[in-house]
């Protein structure tokens, strides 16, 4: 069975193989009850179809460099994730992302110059195998079963979020209202010793509030401008996920320049 082509795994993989009924006729799908995956993820990629689901429960911003992607924070600090217990459980009711509910699947193009995109899932997930119990992928005559079908439309829906996604970024970019991000977070026990996070990228709200009436009004008849505020709404919520590494004990003793949240 060959692997994808691998230059650069995705974030959570660590391989990648074709489904196909020739190799995996009789393979099944177990359940994923484990978030061991996402346990030192501080940061996981969003599409801008979630931010509205997603700023209830996390800060949204947007990573550095020259092409910024939404993410969700989950920590502050590198390796940090708050919601994941040491049960490797999420331990409350909170929006996951669709990039991690994806996982151990995906849509790769496995030829060069290619459009078309196979699905393909990671095999040191555990989840998928020749297992007595779980889910079957394909059926007797060898073709995709219910369950299959269901996750290949899953991350058929997610590739073209994806896309819509690039088109609001691209749009973010013309409008030039992204700057560079910076939010300093003071403890009333350490009051001249703020913990300043950096590295990420945030609308700049006084940018919005000078564009032209005309652009405002596209903005909001094309669904961006309720993008936009829900990723501002989103970043009140900072000082909350400080507070939760805070109580966990994960935030650093002292500030020297915190780990800003960034997707690497």
């Amino acid at each position: 069975m060959a692997s994808a082509p691998q230059p650069q795994l995705p974030l959570f993989y660590k391989d990648l193989l074709p489904l196909n009924s020739r190799d995996h006729a009789d393979w099944k799908a177990g359940t994923l009850d484990s978030a061991a995956y996402l346990a030192a993820t501080h940061a996981i990629p969003l599409t801008s179809d979630e931010f509205v689901d997603a700023q209830r429960d996390f800060p949204i911003v947007f990573t550095a460099g020259e092409n910024p992607l939404p993410i969700a924070l989950f920590g502050l600090n590198e390796g940090v994730n708050t919601y994941v217990g040491d049960d490797m459980k999420i331990n409350e009711l909170v929006y996951l992302p669709a990039y991690a509910r994806r996982y151990p699947f995906l849509l790769a193009k496995l030829q060069q110059g290619s459009e078309d995109m196979s699905l393909c899932f990671d095999p040191s997930a555990g989840l998928v195998g020749k297992m007595d119990d779980g889910l079957a992928l394909f059926d007797d005559a060898g073709q995709p079963t219910e369950y299959t079908q269901g996750v290949l439309e899953f991350c058929r829906r997610f590739e073209e979020a994806g896309q819509r996604t690039n088109l609001f970024m691209q749009e973010l970019a013309k409008l030039d209202i992204l700057m560079d991000g910076e939010i300093a977070i003071t403890r009333n026990d350490m009051p001249d010793k703020p913990f300043i996070y950096r590295g990420f990228r945030m609308v700049d709200e006084a940018k919005v509030r000078e564009l032209a009436p005309e652009t405002l009004e596209k903005l909001a008849k094309n669904g961006m401008l309720m993008l936009i505020y829900a990723h501002l709404f989103s970043l009140n919520l900072m000082r909350t996920l400080f507070e939760r590494q805070h109580a966990q004990g994960k935030v650093p003793t002292a500030n020297e320049g915190a780990a800003a949240p960034v997707l690497n």
